[in-house]
């Protein structure tokens, strides 16, 4: 059988200890993601809801929610490619990405000490907002860690580990929550919180010290490169100005001066990707929509199953069913890509995600629930990963701080337009079925995106 090179397939490698310090990352910020998902607005609305005092209704309780979500999705986006971009230059991402981790995980466990909602609420956005700016910086990283024909294999261990082991946590945590007061009753509520935060918390930690030693930033801007940013901004006074400066001192450059080196190089490659780099902006607009349709299956899976009056604790045990296919999914897609382009995988996703959109028409029952799940989890990890390894080979590699800074406004958008398309449907009267079953069409329009993207040559920069 011939390899996606047109050479024989070649035999897998173990990871390397930079490759498996970096997938170990993944299983931590995995555990604070279903943790997020599954208990955080729970333990908020028993904080929230009530008659007491502070305490609000729980319509009220689930708009301020939104709202939370809604700004930390925003600050999130906007802050992304400006610190990408500055990570870039050399020494700065690792400390930056650190800072980014241990500001994340201390809100996770200040987060279970919280006495009222407010505070919980804005200490939850804190902990996001750090732990997505986390997440720019560490996809950043896999151009340092491995090399082009391991990028694939490498980021589907990296989701594989994190669905497996984000459960390991997570099951405390549920324990705890089944021991609290809305269960069993054997503790309070409040250490019950305590527990599910300190565990996550602690497990983020643990698994990211070896990232912590090992890494090291092989890729950056170069001060040639750094001068060259601006040259289709000459004109900007501004800048100028900072470029005079920078090359009065050969020391390093402060913040403020990053900064605004970070604004002119982020508005300067949004130009080369919109005029230039024809593949990198086909296939951003793909990963936006396809990526958009998986973020709204993830998170209406509970809205479905509620629609539908399924037994809840059969839902629970499903989507941690779910975790486990997904596992094997990416592990078997991350094996395939050894012998296939990642555009064909990728491919065989997206497809795989659009017969589950027009499967949901037929979804009545638990079991149907679990079918539906059992699909999603095929495919889900994998689809994640190979579009994560995929932006890595098509970007400049000293310039993935902020690449993947734009690459995450894309995904931050994951969920917004289907969650519109499916509360349009609702609010029309429609069934959950035929909801989700418009999500296909996503699936339909990002796969003819990436067929265009696929269609260009790669730039010249391509990490070859």
């Amino acid at each position: 059988m011939k390899s996606k090179e047109g050479n024989t397939q070649k035999k897998t490698k173990k990871l390397s200890s930079k490759e498996l310090s970096w997938v170990l990352y993944d299983v931590g910020n995995s555990a604070y993601t279903l943790l997020a998902c599954a208990l955080i607005p729970i333990w908020y609305k028993s904080l929230a809801v009530g008659d007491g005092a502070g305490q609000i209704s729980s319509d009220r309780a689930t708009a301020y929610y939104a709202v939370a979500i809604a700004v930390m999705t925003v600050v999130s986006a906007l802050i992304g490619p400006v610190c990408g971009a500055i990570a870039d230059h050399m020494r700065i991402k690792k400390a930056i990405f650190s800072t980014t981790v241990v500001v994340g995980v201390s809100a996770c466990i200040l987060n279970g000490f919280t006495p009222t909602w407010v505070l919980f609420l804005v200490i939850y956005v804190l902990t996001k907002i750090f732990y997505n700016a986390s997440l720019v910086f560490y996809d950043s990283m896999l151009v340092d860690v491995t090399t082009k024909d391991r990028m694939d294999e490498v980021s589907s261990y990296g989701y594989a580990w994190g669905y497996l082991g984000s459960c390991v946590p997570f099951l405390v945590s549920l324990a705890a929550y089944i021991c609290g007061p809305d269960m069993l009753g054997y503790i309070s509520n409040r250490l019950s919180m305590i527990i599910g935060f300190a565990v996550t918390g602690i497990w983020w930690l643990v698994v990211t010290i070896p990232l912590f030693k090992s890494y090291k930033q092989v890729n950056y801007v170069s001060d040639a490169a750094d001068k060259d940013i601006h040259k289709n901004f000459e004109n900007d006074a501004f800048i100028r100005e900072n470029i005079k400066e920078k090359n009065k001192t050969n020391k390093n450059p402060g913040v403020l001066r990053l900064i605004a080196d970070a604004f002119a190089q982020i508005f300067g490659t949004i130009k080369k990707i919109a005029t230039k780099d024809k593949k990198v902006g086909l296939f951003l607009v793909a990963f936006f929509l396809y990526i958009d349709g998986v973020g709204t299956i993830i998170d209406n899976c509970i809205n479905i199953g509620t629609d539908l009056k399924l037994d809840s604790v059969g839902q629970v045990v499903f989507l941690l069913f779910t975790q486990i296919v997904a596992c094997i999914g990416s592990l078997v897609f991350g094996r395939l890509s050894q012998t296939y382009k990642t555009t064909t995988l990728l491919y065989v996703c997206i497809a795989g995600y659009f017969a589950v959109c027009l499967y949901a028409l037929t979804l009545h029952d638990l079991i149907g629930f679990g079918i539906m799940a059992f699909g999603v989890g095929c495919f889900q990890g994998s689809l994640q990963a190979l579009s994560r390894s995929y932006f890595s080979k098509i970007i400049p590699p000293e310039n993935s701080g902020e690449y993947f800074g734009i690459y995450d406004i894309f995904a931050k958008g994951a969920s917004f337009l289907g969650s519109l398309v499916i509360a349009s449907v609702k609010l029309a009267g429609g069934t959950i079925n035929v909801a989700v079953a418009t999500m296909a069409i996503f699936f339909a329009v990002g796969f003819v995106f990436l067929r265009l993207a696929d269609r260009y040559d790669a730039p010249r920069h391509e990490n070859n």
